[in-house]
């Protein structure tokens, strides 16, 4: 890539005049670097290391001492920014379908063994670059607009809407399912049946583009993520206690994760505790019907908890740090006989 188009593009600022004017590849690792290479220098300590490996640049944004005025010496606002506007010229001249879809969606897909010309997104701006380089055309991207920025692609499509080839739910409790697709029986896995819906997006929309793909053994998603607990809130193993906190980080579910522990635990003491923020956002007839109660402080939410009596409490802007132990989510075993 050119160093005007560099600059151009990062709407950076060139320090130095350089002798340079073109660059092979863009690389964040000071020890990858090799002689042509424009360094992103995420780690303003291993400059030295770049330029002594044959960097032609480098990409800054913090105070710099310049140690070789051959190269160039480029400072940016932000480095994301940057990453993300040089990926997005990257991708133009590539023949690739972009889908977005919603984080749980994305998370399942994360989960899914797939043909290499499939790729779910997720991380940071540099681990997506590092996704993104090399695809080849014809390759398929799914990303979330809530996890990774829209803005690095130029066209986006929706998830096909028209399923025809629904999962067949054979047995289910709040948190496992056994079910049947493609003709093929997967039993007792641990994906809590208000997913479904969600998987059953996906993977038409793997048989809409022909992609061949294998369901593996579930694990937890950090979304409607069920911990066990005793009555003094120490994690037990899963399903091995009648006290469950719930624990979903993004508003975007609120409303639909309520309803489903409403219809499906109806037998069930249920607590719902929500940010003050989230709490304004509902409609008056949604909190009438509902037990929720808010918080202001993460740190109210384990006061709560002892102050009421339950046997789920969907706790929505949290994760499961708010308790001080760990444990093995991945255990198949269940408190709640299938029915």
């Amino acid at each position: 890539m050119r160093l005007e188009n560099i600059l151009a593009l990062t709407h950076g600022e060139l320090i130095s005049s350089p002798y340079v004017s073109n660059f092979n590849n863009i690389v964040f690792e000071a020890r990858a670097v090799k002689r042509g290479d424009l360094f992103v220098a995420y780690d303003e300590n291993a400059i030295d290391e770049a330029v002594f490996n044959g960097a032609y640049g480098i990409i800054f944004n913090k105070p710099t001492q310049i140690s070789d005025t051959e190269i160039a010496w480029i400072k940016v606002q932000d480095l994301d920014e940057a990453l993300k506007r040089l990926l997005r010229f990257k991708l133009i001249d590539k023949n690739i379908t972009v889908y977005e879809s919603n984080e749980i969606v994305l998370k399942l897909a994360l989960q899914v063994v797939t043909e290499t010309n499939f790729l779910a997104l997720d991380g940071d701006i540099k681990s997506i670059y590092r996704l993104l380089e090399n695809i080849q055309d014809g390759g398929v991207v799914l990303f979330s607009p809530k996890l990774t920025s829209a803005d690095i692609f130029t066209k986006i499509k929706s998830l096909p809407t028209n399923i025809t080839e629904p999962i067949e739910v054979i047995e289910q409790t709040l948190f496992e399912s056994s079910f049947i697709y493609d003709n093929i029986f997967y039993e007792r896995q641990l994906i809590s049946p208000f997913f479904i819906p969600y998987l059953e997006q996906l993977l038409h929309l793997f048989k809409a583009l022909k992609i061949n793909f294998r369901l593996r053994k579930f694990t937890p998603i950090g979304h409607f993520e069920a911990v066990f607990t005793n009555k003094n809130f120490e994690i037990k193993e899963f399903g091995t206690s009648d006290k469950v906190l719930i624990f979903e980080k993004s508003e975007s579910f609120i409303e639909s994760e309520i309803e489903y522990l409403h219809k499906q635990a109806y037998w069930a003491k249920i607590l719902y505790i929500l940010p003050e923020s989230n709490f304004q956002m509902l409609n008056q007839e949604f909190i009438e019907t509902y037990n929720i109660v808010t918080y202001k402080n993460k740190n109210e939410i384990r006061n709560i908890l002892k102050q009421h009596n339950f046997h789920f409490a969907l706790i929505i802007g949290a994760g499961k740090s708010i308790l001080s132990q760990t444990i093995n989510l991945n255990a198949q075993s269940t408190l709640f006989d299938f029915a």
